[in-house]
């Protein structure tokens, strides 16, 4: 009787996800009874189709297990995710079975036990193999297991979990990490990262690829030395002070010289190779500084104690200047005592703030790259403040955009304000001497009264006409033309009556004309607006002056010279009217009232927790759904350019295929651990 497993959860036309009670049989026993007829498994969730009905009844399936292959090393009661170097042979080994030819008429089942723990790493593994490889978004990765119920992953501590980190952050920390260029499976090296990540051989992994994350290197020689020092201090006083100091300081420059243990000295090579340009220390001194100072590498104390959180003076500088470093191409070496603690809140605060990560998209792609980043009280730290480093970037932004456009300003030249005479001359006395003589006060005599008199009486010249000579006249243009010029608003005087209705009704009475002496002869300038005014009173409220007044409720576009009504504030043009300006009036009528969008400026990248919008590509009709939208984000990214790294080093982690077996991964290198009690606060 073959043993019964749960409904197979589909996620791909050949790739299949299902469990089976602890223990999980042999694959080989499994493969055996599948091959007979009615021992085909249920599929969950299938579309009642009878096409696809009569598949399933059909298909012929292979089952494969990574179990025995893939373990998970705890530090203490975690027991999960697997690490990066896991998941790049789990995608490898499921790629080459996918393309096995004498697996091509099969539906290939990756199963496990329905132990928990087991469950959750394995359904993990296929939901990064469908993002990674298969370039799907991370909703669907996750769709066809979402109904199953999953344990969650915890930390690396001893005491009981309270921080719950599921499948799905994993996948989106490792999609968002992608996104930004920090995970790239080409760059990746499994040897490098099982070699390097052993006690003996430096204990250290890349975060990103600008931070490396590494237990503290010891020197046990220099930690000996340093405390006979404080002991000939306590005993001698301020003369063994001076005389241990003078010694420690000729000590740091023989560092090179006596034998170091060989993980610091794997980490001074391995550095000096990969552009380290800064080593952040959290923890307490157990190494001479001055090693990495001699090897051109600075070196900053950001000490607090193991198991508690950093204050926000120290995650604001830590941010400053790793991002100061970053930014000049360098890249930045963090340590705590075992790399796993202090160490991942400070990289896991970094990625908030630059990459809009949240905590626990950060926590899950650092458990990934190194396994037990983050322990105990400092999950729930990032939680919080994963808010408040957002609203850091925000303010950032804000500044770094306020001073680009302060030094765009500076650039442009302006004129030099020449300083006030007073302050360049010395101040000189200016009050008129007293006269010793008083003189009698002028008067104007006859003659200039006589003169003034007669120059009022001198008619001044008539106002210079600003029309051209060939449009003097008003009746070679059409009243309702649009040629007319804008210079028409000011028009030659009217021979109006002398005694007007202003002079009347000063007057108080009807008088007769007066006669005209020189000085009221002088022309008068009238507008536009007067001269409608008078032809509306002289013409009174016919038809032609209601046909007059409506034109006046067109808008100044369409507007006439017959159109202005009275009273009216003429047209403030200065330049006569031309063909381009005419088709720019008709442009603004005929199109839409809404301003158009001004040109894009370049803007520094965005900080806020959001995707890239840079490499969001734009919806089409073509690409309107979610799924195609993230499809195109991940396939535009620099990690799903090329699937070159599973072909490259297929056979580092796969033993190939063979007449009486199928392809499968490599032993796993076992790692021991530098994490002690000491670093966990229960």
């Amino acid at each position: 009787m073959p043993p019964k497993c749960e409904p197979l959860c589909r996620f791909a036309d050949r790739l299949y996800f299902t469990t089976f009670p602890q223990p999980a049989p042999n694959p080989l026993v499994l493969n055996r009874l599948a091959a007979e007829p009615g021992n085909r498994p249920r599929v969950r969730t299938r579309p009642r189709d009878a096409k696809v009905a009569t598949d399933d009844e059909v298909a012929t399936y292979y089952y494969f297990t990574i179990d025995d292959q893939l373990l998970y090393l705890s530090f203490f009661q975690d027991w999960g995710p697997l690490n990066i170097a896991m998941v790049y042979k789990a995608c490898i080994l499921i790629h080459e079975l996918l393309e096995d030819k004498d697996l091509s008429p099969h539906r290939l089942v990756l199963y496990s036990s329905d132990d928990p723990k087991r469950k959750a790493n394995a359904a993990l593994l296929l939901a990064l193999f469908v993002m990674i490889v298969q370039r799907r978004a991370p909703w669907e990765a996750f769709h066809p297991v979402a109904e199953l119920e999953f344990m969650a992953f915890r930390d690396a501590g001893r005491g009981p979990s309270d921080f719950n980190l599921n499948i799905q952050d994993c996948l989106w920390g490792v999609w968002k990490a992608m996104q930004h260029g920090l995970c790239d499976m080409n760059e990746f090296s499994v040897e490098d990262y099982e070699y390097y990540e052993k006690v003996e051989n430096g204990d250290w992994n890349w975060i990103t690829p600008n931070f490396i994350a590494f237990a503290s290197p010891v020197d046990t020689a220099w930690i000996k030395k340093e405390k006979e020092a404080k002991e000939i201090v306590k005993t001698n006083g301020v003369a063994g002070s001076s005389a241990s100091s003078s010694s420690s300081s000729s000590g740091s420059g023989l560092a090179l010289q006596r034998k170091l243990p060989t993980p610091f000295l794997n980490c001074l090579d391995y550095f000096d190779k990969r552009n380290i340009k800064l080593v952040v220390r959290l923890n307490t001194e157990l190494y001479d500084r001055n090693t990495f100072l001699d090897h051109g590498i600075d070196h900053m104390e950001l000490y607090f104690d193991d198991g508690t959180n950093p204050t926000d003076e120290i995650v604001r500088t830590f941010i400053d200047v790793a991002d100061r470093v970053i930014e000049s191409g360098g890249v930045v070496a963090v340590h705590c005592k075992a790399g796993l603690g202090r160490t991942g809140t400070l990289i896991g605060a970094y990625l908030i703030w630059k990459y809009g990560f949240t905590a626990n998209e950060a926590i899950g792609f650092m458990r990934i790259v190194r396994p037990g980043s983050v322990v105990g009280p400092q999950q729930q730290y990032m939680y919080l403040k994963q808010l408040e480093w957002c609203k850091w970037a925000a303010a950032d932004e804000i500044k770094r955009t306020q001073a680009a456009a302060a030094l765009a300003s500076a650039t442009l030249v302006t004129p030099a304000t020449p300083p006030a005479e007073e302050d360049e001359m010395p101040a000189m006395d200016i009050t008129p001497p007293a006269s010793p003589v008083k003189m009698a006060p002028v008067t104007p005599s006859r003659h200039i009264a006589t003169a003034t008199a007669k120059a009022g009486d001198i008619a001044p010249p008539g106002q210079p006409r600003k029309t051209p000579t060939t449009k003097r006249t008003l009746d070679r243009v059409e009243p309702d033309s649009d040629e007319e010029d804008e210079s028409r608003d000011v028009l030659p005087s009217l021979d109006l009556p002398i005694g007007t209705r202003s002079s009347r009704a000063k007057a108080g009475r009807t008088a007769a004309p007066k006669s005209i002496t020189s000085s009221e002869a002088r022309p008068t300038r009238v507008t536009r607006s007067t001269t409608g005014a008078a032809n509306i009173r002289k013409a009174g409220t016919g038809a032609s002056t209601a046909a007059k007044v409506g034109k006046s409720n067109l808008p100044p576009a369409v507007k006439t010279s017959s159109s202005q009504p009275p009273n009216k504030i003429p047209r403030l043009a200065t330049t006569r009217t031309t063909s381009a300006a005419k088709a720019a009036v008709a442009a603004a009528n005929t199109t839409s009232s809404r301003r158009p969008n001004p040109p894009a400026s370049p803007t520094p990248p965005s900080r806020l927790p959001t995707l890239i919008a840079s490499r969001r590509p734009p919806p089409s009709a073509a690409s309107s759904s979610l799924t195609d939208v993230a499809s195109a984000t991940i396939k535009r990214t620099p990690t799903a350019q090329s699937d070159a790294w599973m072909k490259t080093n297929v056979s580092a982690v796969v033993v190939p295929a063979s007449k009486s077996e199928r392809p499968g991964p490599r032993p796993v290198r076992r790692r021991r651990s530098s994490f002690s009690s000491a670093d966990v606060v229960a």
